[in-house]
């Protein structure tokens, strides 16, 4: 929640309270993705989350970003999806998008914000083997 309040702004105010994200990770996530967490000691410093070939989720803690943590994290995605891999970005977002086009990603479609619960425009992006070559 730290990382979506301080890196997009843009963002309409959380719905849900820190309890009721918590409980989305545990019961959602840890159980429809594969799941890489950093750690530095015993202190969390972002995860990635691959549901298929579709990378769902990439977060840093804002202190942490800029370091290669989210590069290794993406690596580690990559190589469980040696296929290649999609995500959506918020069009807004434009550091995400930087940071996935160094990495090989192309924009594939945009959508109106329709398809997402904050009604704001977003990309589909894609990485394949092929193309980061």
């Amino acid at each position: 929640m730290e990382s979506r309040a301080a890196t997009m702004p843009y963002l309409p105010a959380q719905r849900r309270g820190d309890d009721e994200v918590v409980w989305w990770i545990e019961h959602i996530v840890f159980k429809e993705c594969r799941v890489w967490v950093a750690v530095l000691g015993a202190e969390v410093l972002g995860y990635a989350a691959l549901e298929g070939d579709m990378l769902e989720h990439l977060y840093l803690r804002p202190d942490v970003r800029r370091r290669g943590i989210g590069t290794l994290l993406l690596d580690e995605a990559r190589r469980h999806s040696p296929g290649g891999m999609s995500l959506r970005v918020f069009q807004l977002n434009t550091d995400a998008r930087r940071f996935y086009e160094r990495h090989g990603f192309t924009v594939l479609d945009t959508n109106d914000g329709s398809r997402n619960m904050e009604n704001l425009p977003d990309m589909t992006m894609r990485w394949t083997p092929a193309a980061s070559r």
